[in-house]
């Protein structure tokens, strides 16, 4: 048995950033503060956090005053800043939001309101002339352009978290799954699938997929809030040749995603997707070919050039859904003290995009509700 300060479970891009935020704030309590980072895998970001687009996000869609809206728009202030910083690869390309017909038109006014609602303020219509003149490939009927969104080297910068939260005191333990907890009014005991036990005061669950099905396991605290788990995969095709785009292009919003999207890497490599396909097995990542017949059609609807043959299957993630295919899209859900009754005690469920750009927004609500 061990007794140390803090557990975060989950390392990927959020759990290392609660951990570098828990490392810093533990430090200005005590000298040699002990936390740990339990990963499962053999690695750093292996599901969800290597698995996307790779975007930074302007916080233009989520309702308002939602925890999607908040930890957004202030995450995406704070990850530029932590980016430039420690020159950790990204650009801000900025995207177009499209629409091709007149009910779409009719739309972006709407995405242009939430969008301020939340505090993103910098939205600019475009004409139909004006959004062909900055991407000429491009055929809509307007658009709305988001200076703000950006794209970064996701490994980069889960590697720098991950320095910074070592340089702080903090160990990561690679395949180490905890499976359970027996929680107490003043300490928490983990236990590992080696049959280890980790004794301590402060547990945050980051472990993505498997969060609501974690948290169901810790006996002692009141579980009726916690959601059930859910699996949303997105497909990626990836386009041959160079990119006719120099931005993101975004169709208007769909049920459970943004739509069958073009973003750019750092390279310049060209992706589309994710698109929505609900699975049962959040481990099943194989990217089907047949799919590409419907990424041609729904990308044809903004880039009508795309030539026959040209996209390949690319990669695919799992959004960690915590509502079915018939619910609507539920908030990122951050459980506390007040959730189930044990001080010390985090669960982060249901955190899928924009999880990235709102990661160090997400960690200082974390330390705020521990500390």
């Amino acid at each position: 048995m061990e007794q140390v300060d803090a557990v975060v479970i989950g390392a990927g891009v959020v759990g290392l950033a609660v951990a570098r935020a828990i490392a810093i704030e533990l430090s200005k309590h005590c000298d040699s503060p002990s936390i740990y980072v339990l990963e499962q895998a053999d690695s750093i970001g292996t599901q969800t956090s290597s698995r996307n687009s790779e975007v930074i996000h302007a916080g233009i869609y989520y309702p308002f005053n939602s925890l999607k809206a908040q930890l957004c728009v202030k995450g995406r202030e704070l990850l530029y800043s932590y980016l430039q910083e420690r020159h950790v690869p990204h650009r801000r390309l900025g995207k177009l939001i499209v629409a091709v017909n007149a009910e779409q038109d009719q739309m972006l006014e709407g995405i242009k309101q939430r969008a301020e609602k939340n505090g993103v303020m910098d939205l600019a219509f475009l004409t139909q002339q004006e959004a062909q003149s900055l991407e000429p490939e491009l055929s809509c009927t307007s658009a709305l352009l988001s200076p703000s969104t950006g794209i970064l080297d996701s490994h980069s910068y889960m590697l720098s978290l991950q320095g910074d939260f070592e340089n702080a005191g903090g160990a990561v333990v690679f395949q180490t799954e905890v499976v359970s907890a027996v929680c107490c009014a003043d300490n928490i005991s983990l236990r590992t699938q080696s049959g280890d036990t980790i004794d301590t005061k402060r547990v945050v669950n980051c472990s993505g997929l498997n969060a609501p099905l974690l948290a169901k396991t810790f006996a002692g605290a009141q579980e009726a809030k916690i959601p059930g788990a859910f699996y949303c995969k997105g497909n990626y095709f990836l386009l041959q040749g160079r990119s006719p785009f120099k931005r993101l292009i975004y169709p208007v919003p769909e049920a459970a995603g943004l739509g069958v999207h073009l973003t750019l890497d750092l390279g310049g490599q060209v992706k589309f997707g994710p698109d929505v396909e609900w699975v049962i097995d959040p481990t099943e990542l194989t990217v089907n070919p047949k799919r590409g017949e419907l990424f041609y059609g729904a990308v044809r609807t903004y880039w009508p050039a795309l030539p026959d043959n040209a996209l390949i299957p690319g990669y695919a993630g799992i959004r960690p859904k915590i509502n079915s295919e018939h619910e609507k899209s539920e908030d990122f859900k951050i459980l506390d003290v007040q959730d189930h009754n044990i001080p010390g005690l985090i669960h982060l469920l249901g955190i899928e995009s924009p999880g990235i750009t709102s990661s160090l927004a997400i960690a200082e609500e974390v330390v705020k509700r521990l500390f």
